[in-house]
């Protein structure tokens, strides 16, 4: 599966593309940006983009804006908002405009991190 990872946090973007490739998937691309994002999702084509909501310049709803408009341009591309805010409208807006292939999900309720043993048979 081919991932685009959004954020605005370097740390959290370097994480999740190690732990995604060390669980198999396909990182295509990391944006710290929206518009980043953006391009990285007209040129590499993903399954899926990996998104935070608030990202430069104002740090207000800009990846919810690229989501929702990556869901209307590429409707073949799945997307899981990730965020640190626990605000309904937020997933609401995406998910009335766009319910099929997306996500929202709270950076916090993640309880554990676990990678598939790829020497095991």
């Amino acid at each position: 599966m081919r991932v685009v990872i959004a954020d605005d946090e370097v740390l959290l973007r370097d994480g999740l593309d190690r732990l995604l490739t060390e669980a198999g998937f396909d990182v295509v691309g990391k944006a710290g940006t929206a518009g980043e994002l953006r391009r990285d999702v007209e040129l590499a084509r993903p399954d899926v983009a990996i998104i935070d909501i608030k990202m430069p310049p104002t740090h207000t709803d800009e990846g919810l804006v690229a989501a929702r408009e990556i869901r209307a341009s590429h409707p073949d591309v799945a997307v899981l908002i990730l965020s640190h805010y626990l605000e309904s409208h937020y997933a609401m807006r995406l998910l009335e405009q766009h319910p099929g292939r997306a996500g929202y999900l709270l950076k916090e309720r993640v309880s554990g991190v676990r990678t598939p043993d790829m020497t095991a048979r």
